[in-house]
């Protein structure tokens, strides 16, 4: 177990040794997979060969291709595996990851735009005929891919059995809003924007409420099906965040969205207005690597030319200063494979290769300030804990590892997240 080291505040210097012997003991304790992962950071080719062989193991494992009676999908991981597939492409110039690409995504929009097959209710979601929902798939949002149908609304809430039921997820949602704004930067084709755009609609009516007091709108975790009640009604730390910097990233690349367009602009004021104040600092290392890609994918939006809310670049980077401090004192990289969960770890492990773009971004443009001080300093702090992404990885893809039952319940997301890892840019690169 890593011991507690105090966090000092006499200086950048000062903060840099804590963090730096942070990671200096628990790369001591880890020095068994320092040669894999220094050959992991130095090898782009054995990255790519590998992220290549999950992926084309992702897509068998779930009917992708080749094409399955059984086709299994799932919103969070299929929205990073159209990233993979998208950055494979640009990597190979193999038009066939493209296609993987559109593939999955009309497989997302035919089975998760839809009703479930063991559920009363057929057709799209939204309601619409046929024709019209084809049109417009995500309209009516889309479906998790959980395993069983969603609770109904007089059924008693059950914790541990509202993980393995269908709904809506918000979260989930604004991954599929950020994989289509990719697929139509990349293939020129302006309607997966445009679906992106309407999902965004209508997940931000769905999820955002107004207060019973007349107060503050909130968010709401999880939604039913058809977004008629909420199955969750918490809301969840980082969604009104996820949402401020997805819809800026929609706005940001449409048609004039950098000179000040209005696409979009009701739903950023509403949830621009929840973020206000708003604490982002946790210790979950998939919460942690979410913060460090969102401070990602705000540099490049603001760096693109469209305003970002102020401070909120500075605030991100210090909710994943505190995070990782407290993160890397737990021992939790230490302990076994029974006890890990893989997809959380690497999404950590994604959130620290997005510091590399992130400091060339910062040191390139000099409006990137905070009380006229450059954040050059904050991610420097961070850059400490680069080496963990190396660790993360090289333990996952350790065969025994990937044969434990913490790995092969979660196969599909585990693989896809490793993938990404190894590859980050498909994700990570506006």
């Amino acid at each position: 177990m890593i011991s507690p080291l105090p966090l000092r505040s006499e200086g950048l210097q000062d903060s840099l040794s804590v963090e730096e012997a942070n990671i200096s003991q628990l790369q001591e304790v880890t020095r068994a997979g320092q040669q894999m992962a220094r050959s992991l950071a130095e090898n782009h080719e054995t990255r790519l060969s590998i992220a290549i062989e999950l992926m084309r193991e992702f897509a068998g494992l779930t009917g992708l291709s080749p094409a399955g009676e059984s086709q299994r999908r799932y919103l969070w991981t299929d929205a990073f595996a159209v990233c993979n597939f998208l950055e494979l492409y640009r990597q190979t110039s193999n038009e066939s990851y493209r296609n993987l690409a559109l593939l999955l995504v009309d497989q997302v929009h035919r089975i998760l735009g839809r009703h479930r097959s063991d559920d009363r209710r057929t057709g799209w979601i939204s309601g619409l005929e046929e024709r019209e929902g084809g049109l417009h798939p995500t309209i009516g949002g889309l479906r998790i891919g959980k395993k069983l149908n969603e609770r109904s609304p007089v059924d008693p809430f059950d914790d541990q059995l509202e993980w393995d039921r269908d709904g809506q997820y918000y979260h989930y949602l604004t991954k599929w809003m950020h994989a289509l704004n990719l697929v139509s930067a990349v293939t020129g084709d302006p309607k997966f924007r445009r679906w992106a755009v309407e999902l965004a609609q209508t997940a931000h009516a769905g999820f955002t409420i107004a207060s019973p007091s007349g107060g503050q709108k909130r968010m709401v975790w999880k939604m039913s099906i058809d977004l008629t009640y909420p199955l969750v009604e918490s809301m969840g730390q980082h969604d009104p965040l996820d949402g401020l910097i997805t819809y800026r990233e929609l706005r940001a690349s449409s048609p004039g969205g950098a000179e000040g367009g209005t696409v979009l602009s009701g739903e950023i004021a509403d949830i621009a207005a929840l973020c206000r104040g708003r604490d982002w600092t946790t210790d979950d290392p998939l919460g942690i690597g979410s913060l460090l890609s969102d401070a990602c994918r705000v540099a490049q939006i603001s760096a693109g030319g469209t305003w970002m809310e102020p401070d909120l670049l500075a605030a991100l980077l210090e909710a994943s200063r505190i995070g990782l401090h407290r993160y890397a004192r737990t021992g939790s990289l230490q302990t076994p494979a029974y006890y890990r969960l893989a997809f959380r770890e690497l999404g950590l492990a994604i959130g620290l290769h997005a510091l590399t773009r992130l400091r060339r971004l910062i040191e390139g443009s000099p409006g990137f300030l905070k009380d006229g001080q450059p954040l050059s300093g904050q991610v420097e702090i961070l850059m400490r804990y680069r080496p963990l992404a190396e660790i993360i990885e090289s333990f996952w893809l350790e065969p025994a590892n990937r044969q434990d039952p913490s790995f092969t319940e979660h196969r599909d997301i585990n693989t896809v997240m490793l993938a990404t890892s190894l590859i980050p840019d498909g994700y990570l690169q506006l």
